[in-house]
């Protein structure tokens, strides 16, 4: 190698490990001090940003009567302020599924939904579906086809099943049927297809098809 000032001209190896090194130290060093880069201060409970609204809703047949932060999602309703948790938070983006109401018979991501949205709107949980001590149809096709592993996706899961059965029912097509003009046939795809939005990371799809298939016909 020539030599430069005396000293030798670093190698190509060396100027990466040092580039490395320092970006490391960079991404470690110690924050600021909380009196040169402050977090945000929590809001308080009189924080003029902060506006509560009255809600009332029929959950599960049940009137319910509700003054909650403006904010809050329909989920965080149910979960955190009438204690149903029944209905599962997974990505919180409404892309899993897992949070799967319905709402008038309909099926929705309670995730994405603000709470006061739905003032005067009836919704069902999971909670909601069985009548007294007898399972809903689906909850038993999908004891009777071990349509769960975890658990975890299945409250969500089985309400997005039975707001499925209700479209297809009403004669709904899907992207996947053959005739928009008549009421599509409850094939294996027809089902994946409409069930697309609830995902199951155990990936028990096939019972849960299964038990769809068994039950379908069956509505709220």
């Amino acid at each position: 190698m020539s030599e430069i000032d005396g000293g030798r001209r670093p190698t190509r190896r060396q100027v990466l490990g040092t580039s490395a090194a320092l970006a490391v130290l960079g991404y470690a060093r110690p924050g600021f001090p909380a009196d040169v880069n402050p977090l945000s201060p929590p809001m308080s409970a009189g924080d003029p940003g902060i506006v509560n609204a009255a809600v009332n809703l029929t959950i599960n047949g049940t009137a319910q009567s509700l003054t909650v932060d403006t904010r809050t999602t329909l989920l965080d309703l149910l979960r955190e302020h009438i204690g149903l948790t029944g209905s599962k938070k997974g990505c919180d983006h409404g892309q899993c599924g897992a949070c799967t109401v319905l709402l008038d018979g309909r099926r929705i991501n309670s995730c994405l939904s603000l709470a006061v949205m739905h003032d005067g709107d009836k919704i069902t949980t999971i909670e909601g579906l069985a009548k007294g001590g007898n399972l809903h149809p689906l909850q038993a096709a999908f004891v009777e086809h071990d349509g769960f592993q975890c658990g975890y996706c299945t409250p969500g899961q089985i309400c997005s099943a039975a707001g499925m059965l209700n479209e297809h029912k009403a004669g709904w097509p899907s992207v996947v049927s053959d005739d928009l003009a008549s009421r599509p046939q409850l094939t294996d795809g027809e089902v994946r297809e409409r069930m697309s939005g609830n995902i199951c990371r155990c990936s028990a799809y096939p019972n849960i098809v299964a038990a769809i298939r068994d039950a379908a016909g069956e509505t709220l």
